[in-house]
Formats: C-alpha cells, sequence, structure tokens
C-alpha cells in the first residue's frame, strides 16, 4: 500500500515545540527584573544619545574619550574602505590579514612598548583566545571573583582547573597560591585591572610579586584602562610601573579607541603562539581595513592628546566626591566608572527609570552580570561630558536622596 502522507502530516502537527519552555523562561526573566530588551539608538554614539526620537544625557557608553564619533577617526576609516573595501575576506591565516591590520599591530606594540601585538576580532575573543591557548587541562587559572564574563568563559574553555580568589585580595590569592603549589604544570593569575562594573583598580603590584613568587604567568586585561591611565594611556600596568612583570597584557580598540576589535601585546614568542594556537584567531574572519585604520588613528589622538585622559579622571573624582556628601554608594571606584550600588534588581530598574525621564540614561546592571544582590546604575564618564551634564546627573541624584 502506498504510504499514508496524511498521517505523516498530522504527526507532525501534533509535535511539541521544541522550544515551547523559552515562554515560561522568558516570563521567570520578566518576574525577577532580569528580563532585558533591546533599545535603538539613532545617529552617533555621543555624550547625547537619541532614543526614540528623545536625546539623552550617555552616561552608558564605554566611548570614554569621545571618540566614537571623532572625524578623524571616519576619515581614516573612509579611506580604507576607498581602497580595500568594507571587509577583510578571509581569516587572517587565510587571506584575511592586511598591510592594515599589520601596521595596527605594530602601532599596538610600539604604543605598549611590547616586542609584538595582535589584533582580534572584539575584547572577548582577544581573552578567550589568550587564556586558552596558554593553559590547558593539568595547568591552573587564579582568577579574581569579579572578572569579565569573556575571561571565565576563557577559564572554562580552557579545562584548567580554575581557583576563584576574593576580589582584588592579594591574601586571598596568596593563600590559594600557597596551597596548591605542586599540584601543576603551568599557572595563570588572571585579573582585569580596571573592573567594568565597580571601577575599582587590581593591586597589580601584590599581584606581580605572587606571579614571581609562585612562578605564573600574570595576564592582565587593560580593556577599561587603555588610553585612560598612565603617562602615555597605557593603562594601569603602566601607572603601577609593572608592566616588565606582566607577561600578557590584553586591551580593546573598541572602548577608549572608539573603533572594534581587541588586542594582545607582549613577547614576539607569545604572538607567534597565538597566531598558531588561538582558535577565536584561526576560525574568525579579520577586522575590516577600515576598523583597523580609525584604531590607528585613535591611538596617534591618545599620544598626542593627553590631556582628554586627564580631564577625564579629574572629573571623575570630583563625581565621586559630590555623589558620596549625599549619599549614593560608589564603593571602592578610582576611575571614569562609577558604580551607584542599591542592591536588587527591582531598585536599580527602578532608580534608572527615574533618571531616564529626567533625561539621563544611566543603564542598570542586573544578575548575571553582577552578583546576586550587587545589583547597580553604573555612570559611565566621556572626556566628551561637560559640566551641565554631571551637574544634572548629580541633582537628579540630590532630589533622589
Amino acid at each position: 500500500m502506498p504510504n499514508d502522507p496524511g498521517a505523516a502530516d498530522g504527526a507532525i502537527l501534533n509535535a511539541t515545540d521544541p522550544l515551547d519552555w523559552l515562554e515560561g523562561e522568558l516570563r521567570s526573566l520578566d518576574e525577577r527584573s532580569l528580563l532585558r530588551r533591546l533599545a535603538t539608538h539613532e545617529g552617533p554614539q555621543q555624550a547625547e544619545i537619541n532614543i526614540g526620537g528623545r536625546t539623552y544625557v550617555n552616561f552608558g557608553s564605554n566611548d570614554y574619550l569621545g571618540l566614537a564619533a571623532d572625524s578623524r577617526l571616519a576619515a581614516a576609516a573612509q579611506l580604507a574602505i576607498a581602497a580595500e573595501g568594507t571587509g577583510a575576506g578571509a581569516s587572517p591565516l587565510v587571506t584575511g590579514h592586511s598591510s592594515r591590520h599589520q601596521a595596527l599591530e605594530q602601532k599596538i606594540a610600539a604604543f605598549e612598548g611590547t616586542e609584538a601585538a595582535l589584533v582580534f576580532s572584539s575584547g572577548y575573543a582577544a581573552n578567550v583566545s589568550a587564556i586558552t591557548a596558554l593553559v590547558e587541562r593539568g595547568d591552573a587559572i587564579y582568577s579574581d571573583s569579579k572578572n569579565h564574563a569573556s575571561m571565565i568563559d576563557g577559564c572554562r574553555l580552557s579545562r584548567a582547573a580554575v581557583h576563584v580568589y576574593s576580589h582584588c585580595d592579594a591574601s586571598s590569592l596568596a593563600e590559594r597560591l600557597a596551597a596548591t603549589a605542586a599540584q601543576y604544570r603551568r599557572r595563570m593569575i588572571l585579573t582585569e585591572s580596571v573592573f567594568s562594573m565597580d571601577g575599582d583598580l587590581a593591586p597589580l603590584v601584590q599581584l606581580a610579586e605572587l606571579a614571581e613568587r609562585f612562578d605564573c604567568m600574570l595576564v592582565v586585561d587593560e580593556a577599561h584602562a587603555t588610553g585612560i591611565f598612565g603617562s602615555r594611556g597605557r593603562g594601569v600596568c603602566e601607572q603601577l610601573g609593572v608592566e616588565e612583570r606582566v607577561h600578557v597584557r590584553i586591551g580593546t580598540l573598541s572602548k577608549a579607541l572608539g573603533s572594534a576589535g581587541g588586542f594582545v601585546s607582549g613577547s614576539r614568542q607569545l604572538i607567534e603562539w597565538l597566531v598558531n594556537r588561538a582558535r577565536p584567531y584561526v576560525f574568525s574572519t579579520a577586522l575590516p581595513p577600515a576598523t583597523c585604520a580609525a584604531a590607528a588613528a585613535a591611538l596617534e589622538i591618545v599620544e598626542r592628546e593627553p590631556q582628554a585622559r586627564q580631564r577625564l579622571l579629574a572629573q571623575a573624582e570630583r563625581l565621586r566626591s559630590r555623589l558620596r556628601e549625599i549619599g549614593p554608594t560608589v564603593g571602592a571606584s578610582a576611575s571614569q566608572i562609577i558604580p551607584l550600588i542599591v542592591g536588587n534588581p527591582e531598585r536599580a530598574l527602578a532608580l534608572s527609570a527615574r533618571l531616564r525621564a529626567t533625561g539621563l540614561l544611566v543603564p542598570a546592571i542586573r544578575p548575571p552580570s553582577v552578583p546576586a544582590g550587587e545589583s547597580l546604575l553604573r555612570i559611565s564618564l566621556s572626556a566628551a561630558h561637560n559640566e551641565s551634564h554631571v551637574e544634572r546627573l548629580i541633582a537628579a541624584l540630590a532630589c533622589r536622596s
């Protein structure tokens, strides 16, 4: 007998959708004030931003030097597009590594004062690449409890044993290192220099001492410090004088440098190893040449115009002082990132909404971006903010308190 197509069709129609569970999970997120939704802005993202036809003072961006809409970066990108088009066309090891990628890597190495550098498609990819290429099963990572998600994911993917030490606590790290001294082949200490949510600084001098004492690699992510800290803008490693003691420095092109992508800088051997073993590098299409051109232009501006970062950090210090006077808890922030710690996600969303009603965009940060009980509003200052912008924020928060 011929097959009965109707029966088969009926079976398909009556089948359960394997994604039915998503509705309940999304509802649960919403009920716990943890559901995220996209907001689309129009035009360039600067100190002010247009969302839904309304202009807000933008305290949510990581464009710390106001370079993302800088005409000099745009001009560099346009010249590159005219010469090389809009895409790299392939992964770096195939045909994607252009003369502009090479020029940017040489410029980053010179800027960082290292032998070499390598550019990645994102800061996330740079972190995952460095971690997974340098340690594996049989090795150990000692990771700060508040490290970025990209670092946490790199730890997991590496298959190394992971020991989490208390945030910015060198004593906690020392205890873990001493307790596991003979258990592993290679060991890595992993930290951010400026922590992305709390805006505080890692104790890099103490970490460097521990790395030397216990024969560990020291890997530092300067994503939120590149272009901001240090006499030349190289980051907290430069500011604290530990550059030569840090084996792997990781940075991003997408924050203070106003472009996109990430990088690793260090010894020539390190970079050669990453070219051969960093899977996100090997298996990703290279950055567009125009993006590299914009980032190279940004590095030149950082070197020529130190007054922008100096003004930014001075403004951040004034804002912290004023906020402490009127009551909000700003934690141990020592950077352009200032948290308003409120505790639970409902309060964070409510405060963010009240500020938004006054024309101020200060995003609420909730788990899993921060630990449970530590929801906050993240104030992200930019050199593009003027005194009026900051005074509006202070006035709105003073009314709240």
